[in-house]
């Protein structure tokens, strides 16, 4: 989900880094399909957010009316006979088909990609790394391990995972056009017709089994918010590591002094803020050579 509507409650930097970053996908795909020829599922299919109290209803007015403020417009609307905002802004696109696009791009462009050869730590200058089969030397270094990335170099904000299940559901398409959210809850669905019901906040580390009683609750939850989900059972479950960080937002830019560059700790936000995070190093890489 691309959507500030949900996750931004009044002014900070990291809102301002949000909206510039949605404002800049539209033409972030275009580029992506245009020279990779790979498809990707993004729609600006706008977001609608359920209130199922007076006192979520009234909470849900009082952070529009801020969020007016920052740009991001929202309409009052009803689902289901429930009060509700619609974000019409909020869009969506498939992560995955991103990442294959980002891929074939890098591919096409000499680009070398190690899987499967995980960095063990990044030398204090940023111009070598060493991972389990050997050593690499380089002009640099960008330091994008989501969860993991506190390990590498000394001096970084902590990171740690932080655990979200999923389920999803083959349907037909169509069945689902905007975002539907409440509270924690939402359903997302592809142009395929996958359905997609979240999510979960755990604090577990970096385990990644698949709790029943988890998937069953988001099961209930989902059948909530769309009634014909109660009859069926998910086709997939899975989880998902947030990377969290002990610090206000994201760490993206130059370490002082070194040849190294963060990219990490987006937490919930890492798809909509991709845009965004890849001008500001990009610039910043730019600017370092001249």
């Amino acid at each position: 989900m691309l959507a500030p509507g949900a996750e931004i409650e009044g002014p900070s930097e990291i809102a301002e880094s949000a909206l510039r970053s949605l404002r800049q996908f539209p033409d972030f795909v275009k580029e992506l399909e245009e020279e990779t020829k790979c498809a990707i599922d993004y729609r600006q299919c706008g977001a609608l957010e359920l209130a199922r109290t007076d006192a979520e209803a009234e909470a849900l007015n009082r952070r529009a009316a801020l969020q007016t403020e920052l740009g991001i417009h929202s309409e009052v609307s009803s689902y289901d006979g429930s009060p509700a905002r619609f974000y019409p802004q909020d869009a969506v696109v498939d992560p995955r088909e991103v990442t294959r696009a980002l891929l074939t791009a890098c591919r096409r462009r000499g680009v070398w990609i190690h899987e499967g050869e995980a960095v063990v730590q990044v030398s204090s200058s940023g111009r070598a790394m060493r991972t389990t089969r050997g050593e690499y030397q380089d002009d640099g270094c960008i330091i994008a391990a989501g969860a993991w990335s506190s390990d590498l170099f000394p001096r970084l904000p902590r990171t740690f995972p932080v655990r979200g299940h999923l389920i999803g559901y083959r349907l037909a398409p169509g069945v689902l056009d905007p975002i539907l959210r409440h509270r924690s809850t939402y359903l997302v669905q592809r142009r395929s017709g996958f359905l997609i019901a979240g999510t979960s906040t755990e604090h577990v580390g970096f385990d990644r089994s698949i709790d029943e009683s988890t998937v069953e609750d988001i099961h209930r939850r989902a059948g909530g918010l769309l009634p014909a989900l109660m009859s069926m059972q998910p086709d997939e479950k899975w989880i998902g590591f947030r990377p969290g960080i002990k610090a206000e937002g994201p760490a993206i830019g130059r370490i002082e002094g070194t040849w190294t560059w963060t990219a990490f700790g987006h937490y919930r936000n890492g798809i909509l803020l991709a845009p965004e995070t890849a001008r500001v190093i990009a610039d910043s890489v730019v600017a370092a050579q001249d």
